[in-house]
Formats: structure tokens, C-alpha cells, sequence
């Protein structure tokens, strides 16, 4: 079958449009507060910045997994993840404020508050100053970008070569990218969020990350399959099968994610110490408990329930569902962790807090729609789709048989 054949549907230039137009008056709105409060700005922007640096960065992990594992699940959203990975050069770019905002978001960056906190004074002098922080960043993102560009490019190549070195140079950078990939958001997540209490610390804390941010990949790329399967030609082309694979790794990553968070809790609570206390105080205690509460029931309980059964994995209008509420949950997760740092003495929310993630998640999916109309929805020249297609479509028969004998 031709590339053409694969091609996007016309919606998703509509989308783009309409991606676009909310997410810039969203920042305008978001601008607004840099005017009526400075500080409350820098966080908002912070929290909405990283929910969908998490969707980017998580889907450069997802992509590496499936050139390592194969299979039609990967095969089916690669070309989704992808979309997702060039959108890094843009998140760069909107990080590059947040290098202008130090002083207003970490503690870190104030003279007085390292004088007055001895423990601060020797992680200023050889890490937590802001002139290694920039060079950190821009090192983390250099990392980022160039394995997406590398496994972008290879791609595209495959699409006018049937070649197997080419599927052979995509796996042999995706396993050392993985180990990259972990290490460098364990130092993002302990420089970008941890630092926001520098006299706090946990070594599952960049895991935590690790798990969630490629969880967040996962929830947005289902959701956007699944309504890429209501169209042509993913139509033809996603059975069950592939659902039911992928509603099986979001269940593993609902999982590891549960299990890094309880474990950061476990061993915390356990130790009792008051330098790590003091960072889960504030958030068991009020509005603050209330929602920790609701993240453990709709953040894990309620998706853990659903996910278990195999008739829901394999519906696509089910399944989108609880990536949908996986999705809204790490926004509410990443609030819980972030800005209980700015007010501790209580539950304090500013409505900059949800037009950040408007305002970044429209211009982030118009950027996002625009790469993944650029290119065939599926890898054409890939040399296992065929056998995965079939594979794929034999099963889809088999199923609708069943359900025949069945009923």
C-alpha cells in the first residue's frame, strides 16, 4: 500500500486551528497574571509547563520501547509518539522564560534564605546556583532532542527503504537512549520540582518521573488513537488486539507509578525523621489531604479496577476514558506536588494554575497536529508491518466470530 493511503485525516487540520486559537488566548490570559502577580505567574507557568513537557518527553520513552520490543501496539502509535517527540524543539524554546523566572520561583536563588539555612550553602557552591542549573538544563535537552532527531529521521528514511539496517540502527541507540532517558529526567525532576524545597530530598523522586511522565505519554497517545480509529485509514488498520496490548502497558505504568509514590511515602513515614516529614505534612493535612485522597482513588484505584478486565482494554470508546481521567489526574498530581511548596500554611489555588495548561496545551497540540499531518500515519516501508497487519486484522476475525458464537 502506498504512504498516500495513510495519510492524516482533514480533521486534524481543524484541530490545529482550533488547538491554536485557545491555546493563545490561554497565554494571554496566563500573561495577564505577570502583571497583577509576578511570583504566581512563574509557578503557574512551572506547573503547565511541565504537565505537557511530560506528554513530549515521556513519548521519546515510549518510541525507544517500542524500537526495543516490536509488536503492533508500537506499531500502530509510532507515528504518534513521534509527532509528540518534535515538539521538544518548541518546549525548549518555552522553557527558556523559566531561566528568566529563577528568582521568582526557586528559593535557592536568594542569598538570604542560603545565609540563613547552612545545609544550602555547600549545595549552592557546587550544584543548586542558577548558572549550573541553565547549563544542566540545556545539556538535558540537547539529550532529548537529539535522540528524537535521530529516531525521527531514521523513520522517515524506512518510509523510501524497506532496509532492516535501518530497524537495526533505530534499536541499537534506543537501548543506551533509555538509560539516557532515565537518567536525565531523574536530574530534570530533582533540579526543576525537588530544588522547589532545597532542604528536602528523595532517591525515588526522579523514578517517580520516570513513571509518570511516560504514563502521561501513554494516556494522550490511547486517546488520541482512539479517535484516530473512528476515521480513515486508522479505521482499517487498529484492531482490538492493539488495544488490549496498550491498555495492558497503561495498566503496568498505572501500576509503577503507584508503586514509586507509596514506596517515597513508605519509607518517609517510616523513618519519621523531621527533615523529610516536613514535605508530606502539608499535603496529608486539609484541602490538600482531600486531594491526595482523590489522587489515590482516581489516579490509581479506579483505573487499576477498569484495567483489569480484557473486554474494557479492548473497547477503544472504554479505554479512552480512563486515559482521559489518568491525564486530568497528573495535572491534579502535579499541583499536589508543586505548589504546596508556595503555601504551606494552606490550600491556595490560582486560577493562573489551570489557564498555564490551557494556554500550553493548546499551542503545544497545534504544533503536535501539525507534525503528525506531515507524514503517513503508519511506517509503510516498516519491514514488519505487513506480518503485523495481518496478524493484527486475522485476530479482529477471530474476535468478531466469537462475539457471533457468543451471541
Amino acid at each position: 500500500m502506498s504512504s498516500s493511503a495513510y495519510n492524516a485525516p482533514v480533521e486534524v487540520s481543524r484541530l490545529q486551528r482550533a488547538a491554536l486559537i485557545v491555546g493563545v488566548i490561554g497565554l494571554v490570559v496566563l500573561g495577564i497574571g505577570l502583571v497583577v502577580d509576578r511570583s504566581q505567574f512563574w509557578r503557574s507557568y512551572l506547573t503547565g509547563y511541565l504537565f505537557w513537557l511530560g506528554v513530549a518527553v515521556g513519548s521519546l520513552a515510549l518510541l525507544m520501547l517500542q524500537h526495543l520490543t516490536g509488536g503492533g501496539w508500537g506499531m500502530v502509535i509510532r507515528r504518534v509518539l513521534e509527532a509528540s517527540t518534535r515538539t521538544l524543539p518548541l518546549m525548549f524554546v518555552l522553557f527558556l522564560p523559566i531561566l528568566l523566572g529563577l528568582h521568582s520561583i526557586y528559593e535557592w536563588t536568594h542569598q538570604e534564605v542560603i545565609d540563613a539555612h547552612p545545609v544550602l550553602k555547600e549545595k549552592a557552591r557546587l550544584y543548586l546556583n542558577p548558572t549550573f542549573f541553565s547549563i544542566r538544563a540545556i545539556l538535558i535537552f540537547a539529550i532529548w532532542i537529539a535522540l528524537a532527531f535521530f529516531l525521527n529521521r531514521w523513520s522517515l528514511e524506512q518510509d523510501t527503504s524497506a532496509s532492516r539496517q535501518i530497524t537495526k540502527k533505530m534499536q541499537m541507540l534506543s537501548g543506551p537512549g533509555m538509560v539516557l532517558f532515565v537518567m536525565t529526567v531523574t536530574f530534570a525532576a530533582i533540579d526543576w520540582v525537588m530544588s522547589l524545597d532545597p532542604e528536602w530530598s528523595s532517591t525515588i523522586f526522579g523514578l517517580l518521573f520516570v513513571a509518570a511522565w511516560a504514563l502521561s505519554a501513554l494516556a494522550f497517545t490511547v486517546a488520541n488513537l482512539a479517535w484516530l480509529t473512528k476515521r480513515e485509514p486508522m479505521a482499517h488498520v487498529v484492531a482490538p488486539l492493539h488495544f488490549h496490548d496498550l491498555g495492558k502497558l497503561l495498566l503496568a505504568l498505572v501500576m509503577l507509578w503507584a508503586y514509586f509514590s507509596y514506596s517515597q511515602y513508605l519509607i518517609i513515614w517510616s523513618g519519621n525523621l523531621p527533615e523529610e516529614i516536613t514535605w508530606y505534612l502539608p499535603r496529608t493535612r486539609g484541602a490538600w489531604g482531600g486531594i491526595a485522597l482523590a489522587v489515590v482513588l482516581l489516579h490509581f484505584a479506579l483505573p487499576f479496577l477498569f484495567l483489569l478486565s480484557r473486554k474494557f482494554k479492548r473497547d477503544p470508546h472504554k479505554l479512552v476514558l480512563v486515559a482521559v481521567l489518568i491525564l486530568v489526574m497528573r495535572y491534579v498530581d502535579l499541583l499536589w506536588v508543586i505548589v504546596p511548596n508556595f503555601s504551606r500554611e494552606g490550600f491556595q489555588v490560582s486560577w493562573m494554575d489551570f489557564a498555564s495548561p490551557v494556554g500550553f496545551g493548546g499551542v503545544w497540540l497545534a504544533f503536535f497536529f501539525w507534525q503528525l499531518s506531515r507524514r503517513p500515519l503508519m511506517p509503510t516501508n516498516d519491514p514488519q508491518l505487513p506480518s503485523v497487519l495481518a496478524q493484527a486484522h486475522g485476530h479482529q476475525h477471530s474476535d468478531e466470530f466469537i462475539d457471533e458464537a457468543a451471541a
